[in-house]
């Protein structure tokens, strides 16, 4: 019996399938492109249960209706090779189900498997990914800490622990657990990312800048996804001080152009895109190019946090895909499944205030939005992913004159953003049209721009 680079037991293989393994195990840990090298060693060895259940669930990260479709001949080939190592069918009975679109039983079962293999960082990271999906913080902290004692050594835990106990508002925590990691090995973007992810919470916005910039040179070779995203959360901070430059020359560079049909790539700019016009950036034509991609994906109803910004791209472009979309939307919403009640209650009339919104409906958005905003952790995504949501019902807020409403929202807003240009604008005119005039004023100090 081998061992992979962690320790766990595997089944003897020939080099090149072991080589694709390990290929998988650190690509997918380190968000780097050969991850992908999978593929052909399981195709290569159509024997190897461990390879072909590793293939099967990367195409499950597609986050697309055909996912499953491309998993399933991997999945076979998994469920009928010969292996006796419990580790191995356990780990091919979680990709199964995973495909079978059982996701309560797959996140049962990976607990289930990091209980007994802690040193399993791969099982723990899709826990992780499910439990993102379905808002369930604290059950991300404790997935990731499964690995401790055992794995602690390797940097990568750090960095899921770090975005657990960042997702768990236990910010402190996630930036030693993040520097912890960084000590380990500098370039482990997911612990910058966490870092990120606790400055701009906390408000340090220049140093959180500072930061990312100091990175950036690190994250060359990522795959789009890490690359492109880490750019977008450095493009946040730009967006609070007020860096129209910046922003676009990072929206441009960085965060669109790299895989323009991957999902995470769709919705990285289609959220960007958004933040900017939200912040009075000038957009030109940029919108269309992503639309038109996301419109190749027809009704796609994967997961509700990627199907909310696919149909405000959609919406804001004026494609007609975006009647197709919400009608998509509405069945879901009808459809028995373990997520019937989030796509019912959340999903579907957030969906409805956004559509809105880019039609110039504001009075629906307050009503439709502000509706589903207390439960939005729910349809999965991060804080500050999901900020965006907010930041589109604020401006709704607004355009409806509710100024007593986007008061309250601003300054409670700016106890994490106290010197945000777009937001201290927003305060002044706020102010000003309240007969405010001193706090206008200051207000208005705090945004010069």
């Amino acid at each position: 019996m081998t061992q992979d680079r962690f320790g766990n037991a595997t089944s003897p293989c020939n080099a090149e399938t072991a080589q694709a393994i390990d290929d998988f195990i650190d690509g997918f840990l380190s968000y780097r492109p050969k991850a992908a090298n999978i593929l052909a060693g399981a195709e290569a060895d159509p024997n190897c249960a461990l390879a072909n259940a590793y293939a099967g669930m990367l195409w499950m990260f597609l986050e697309a209706p055909v996912a499953a479709e491309k998993a399933a001949p991997f999945i076979s080939r998994a469920e009928s090779a010969d292996t006796t190592v419990a580790r191995e069918i356990s780990v091919v009975q979680i990709a199964a189900t995973w495909a079978s679109g059982d996701v309560p039983s797959t996140m049962q079962l990976c607990e289930q498997h990091a209980d007994l293999y802690p040193c399993d960082l791969v099982i723990i990271k899709l826990a992780q990914y499910l439990y993102f999906n379905t808002g369930d913080a604290p059950a991300m902290l404790r997935a990731g800490l499964k690995a401790i004692p055992d794995a602690q050594d390797e940097p990568y835990v750090h960095g899921m622990i770090a975005f657990g106990y960042e997702q768990c508002h236990q910010l402190e925590q996630a930036e030693v657990s993040a520097r912890k990691a960084i000590e380990i090995l500098p370039n482990d973007a997911w612990a910058h990312h966490a870092i990120a992810h606790v400055m701009l919470t906390q408000g340090r916005i220049v140093e959180g800048a500072a930061f990312m910039e100091e990175m950036a040179p690190r994250w060359e070779g990522l795959n789009s996804f890490m690359y492109s995203h880490n750019w977008w959360h450095l493009a946040l901070f730009y967006i609070s001080m007020g860096q129209h430059d910046e922003v676009r020359a990072a929206y441009d560079t960085h965060v669109w152009g790299l895989e323009k049909n991957f999902a995470q790539d769709q919705i990285g700019a289609a959220s960007l895109l958004a933040r900017m016009e939200l912040a009075g950036i000038d957009v030109g034509d940029r919108w269309q190019d992503v639309a038109d991609h996301i419109a190749q994906r027809g009704a796609d109803t994967t997961l509700p946090f990627l199907t909310m910004q696919y149909l405000y791209a959609l919406g804001r472009s004026n494609d007609p895909m975006a009647d197709t979309l919400i009608s998509a939307i509405k069945q879901k919403a009808s459809a028995p499944s373990f997520e019937q009640d989030v796509w019912q209650n959340v999903a579907l009339p957030a969906c409805e205030g956004l559509l809105a919104y880019t039609r110039g409906d504001f009075e629906t958005t307050v009503k439709e939005l502000g509706a589903a905003l207390p439960r939005m952790a729910e349809i999965g995504g991060s804080h500050a992913q999901r900020d965006l949501f907010e930041q589109v019902h604020l401006d709704a807020l607004m355009k409806t004159e509710r100024l007593a409403q986007a008061q309250q929202v601003l300054e409670m807003r700016r106890t994490y953003d106290p010197d945000g240009v777009p937001l201290n604008r927003m305060l002044a005119e706020v102010y000003e049209k309240t007969g405010l005039t001193e706090l206008a004023e200051t207000a208005r100090a705090r945004s010069p721009q």
